[in-house]
Formats: C-alpha cells, sequence, structure tokens
C-alpha cells in the first residue's frame, strides 16, 4: 500500500527593495488632480488605506516620478524601457528573497511566478544560472495570473512532490509594480496605483521535514466579473484596471454556502487564514464575508501596512508570517483578474 506524501514549505524568505515611496506617491497622486474636486476624495482614500510604506525598486529621485531628472520625469516611458528595467533589477531580487533561506541543497525544480514583466531567457532561467542550479532542473514559469499567481506556484509545487516523492522545489514570487505608473487625472487607476508596490519570496517545498503542509486547493470564478480586475499591455507600460466593486462582489461570494463550504470546510473552521492583503477594503470584506473575529487577519493587514500589495508576492509574505505560529488549521485565499478567488488548506507538518 502506498503512503501519500504530504507536500509542505519547509522555509519561506521575503524581500523588498530599499527606496520607500509611499510619501513620493501620495505626492505625485495630489499633484495629478491639483485643482480637482478629486484631490480631496484621494488625500481621504490614502489616509484610509492601512498602508504606511511601499518599497521599489526606482532610486530616491526616480520614485519622486515627475521631479528631477528621474524614469518617469520627462515622459511616459516605453513598456520596452519599463521592461530592461524588470530584466535588470527582478533577478536582483529575486536573488536577495532566495538567499535569506540558506543552504537550498538540491534543487530539482524552479516554480516562479510573476506579473510585473516579461523577459526572454526568463527570469527562470537567469535565477537558475546564477544560482549556480543544475542545468536539468524542471522550471515552470506562471505568467500574468496577477494577485493569485502564488497561489497557482504553490499548488503546482505540491502536486510536483505528490508525484515525484524526492522532488526539492523552489518557489519564487517576484513583483516588480512600480515599474508601471501611470500619469492621469482619472481617479481610479491612482487609487489602484496607490496599493501596489514591489516585493519577492522565496519557499522551499518538499516531501519531508516539518513546515506547513500544503493541503487541498480551493477555487471560485465569479460570473460576470470580468472587466472588474484587468491587467493590461500597452504602449507604456502595463495598466491596471481595479473596480470598486470588487470588494462587494468578494463579501456576496464568500456569504454564499457553496463558497463558504470551500473555505471554512463542512466541520470546522480554520484556525488561521492568510489572506491576499489587496488593499483595506478586501481584507474587510473577507473578514464580513467569513464572520472573523477581528483579530483573523492582523498577519494580512500587518503585511498591507508595511509594504502594501505585491501582487503574487503578498500573500508569501503573509504565509512567512503564518509559518512563525505553526497553527494546526489554516485557508489561504487570494483575488485576481477573473474575478476568481483561489486558494488552498494548510496544516502544521512535523519532520518526516
Amino acid at each position: 500500500m502506498s503512503v501519500r506524501v504530504i507536500a509542505r514549505i519547509n522555509r519561506l524568505a521575503t524581500a523588498v527593495p530599499d527606496c520607500d515611496f509611499e510619501q513620493d506617491y501620495r505626492a505625485w497622486a495630489l499633484r495629478q488632480l491639483e485643482g480637482r474636486r478629486e484631490a480631496k476624495l484621494y488625500a481621504r482614500m490614502a489616509e484610509r488605506s492601512g498602508i504606511d510604506h511601499r518599497w521599489s525598486v526606482l532610486s530616491e529621485e526616480d520614485a519622486r516620478l515627475d521631479e528631477g531628472d528621474g524614469f518617469y520625469s520627462a515622459e511616459a516611458p516605453s513598456t520596452a524601457r519599463r521592461m530592461e528595467m524588470y530584466a535588470e533589477e527582478a533577478p536582483k531580487l529575486s536573488l536577495a528573497a532566495i538567499g535569506k533561506l540558506g543552504d537550498l541543497g538540491e534543487i530539482t525544480h524552479l516554480v516562479v511566478a510573476s506579473c510585473t514583466g516579461f523577459v526572454a531567457p526568463g527570469i527562470d532561467q537567469i535565477v537558475a544560472r546564477r544560482l549556480g542550479l543544475a542545468d536539468d532542473v524542471e522550471r515552470v514559469l506562471v505568467g500574468f495570473m496577477g494577485c493569485y499567481a502564488a497561489v497557482t506556484a504553490l499548488r503546482t509545487a505540491r502536486h510536483i512532490v505528490r508525484s515525484e516523492p524526492q522532488a526539492r522545489v523552489l518557489v519564487l514570487t517576484i513583483e516588480l509594480s512600480t515599474l508601471h505608473h501611470q500619469e492621469t487625472v482619472d481617479i481610479e487607476p491612482l487609487l489602484a496605483g496607490a496599493q501596489f508596490g514591489d516585493g519577492a519570496a522565496a519557499a522551499i517545498v518538499s516531501g519531508s521535514g516539518e513546515g506547513l503542509a500544503i493541503g487541498t486547493g480551493l477555487t471560485a470564478a465569479l460570473e460576470e466579473s470580468d472587466e472588474l480586475i484587468t491587467w493590461q499591455i500597452g504602449d507604456t507600460g502595463f495598466h491596471m484596471r481595479l473596480s470598486g466593486e470588487v470588494p462587494v462582489r468578494i463579501r456576496a461570494a464568500l456569504k454564499r454556502d457553496d463558497v463558504r463550504a470551500r473555505v471554512l470546510g463542512k466541520d470546522d473552521k480554520p484556525a488561521a487564514y492568510a489572506v491576499h492583503a489587496g488593499g483595506r477594503s478586501i481584507l474587510d470584506a473577507v473578514a464580513d464575508g467569513l464572520d472573523l473575529d477581528e483579530c483573523a487577519l492582523d498577519h494580512s493587514r500587518a503585511v498591507l501596512r508595511d509594504f502594501g500589495n505585491m501582487s503574487s508576492s503578498t500573500l508569501m509574505f503573509v504565509l512567512e508570517r503564518i509559518m512563525r505560529d505553526r497553527p494546526e488549521s489554516g485557508v489561504a485565499l487570494a483575488f485576481g483578474p477573473g474575478l476568481a478567488m483561489e486558494g488552498f488548506r494548510f496544516g502544521r507538518c512535523d519532520a518526516g
């Protein structure tokens, strides 16, 4: 009788760049809205965002956006110029996160998630070569899925380990959202841009040792929601649409009996919740939709406060904090284009 292998996250580490640009962005956004009635609304929303810090691969001069002689100052940089910076900076931040994992052991597979840039050879090959990984390491690149891509990356690692029990998978998420600022006087994209920062995370997933077991996956795609979150490639970078209706739709979906059963389980409620910190209103919607205790999303709110929304890397930052608590059970949830919810159940896993 075969024994089912339990895939688990053995270690997880995160990294952000050095430049805290939150106040620079607020000042720039208000300059875009100068003399317009939306300026007061933006200022009020920024103060209530729950975000104190966001980090960028931009230099301090570049982070001032339309001032000085920086990346954004003269005219909107082309998509090609933005991808040049992605190709230069994404490997650096990726390696910073991976470096915090310590000894990687013998990596057999590499799974990389990123939706804020494209380069070929891909980030997977660049990182593998700079790490000196064996040339027969199998690679998977999860691209352009948005904020729930970390779930897909971790679930992919789980499938690999369950099919190849000796596998040792390096999972990487790398997002450079601050390469895609857009000059505009439309408050909706300015508020969307006010959520995002840069960040990377790395994890080791295997079938042995202690850690956080990756359990059953869950998915829910909402009907008639295709236009609520979009991420489109334009001539001047990638353009985000993030509708204010998203929290309302998430709250309504989580109150449905069928969706609640997928998230909470039929017999017991999870001990921990790793929820993608997409924004304060998103976290409030999840808490209300699932009738959670006031402190249930403390880790998610702390990540939002300290780093903002880092697209796919955000959930990894939350999981890093939750791993320290070693909860008996939990559920990870993230939301993104579609509008869709992706997640998985998790729990403490002892060595073995």
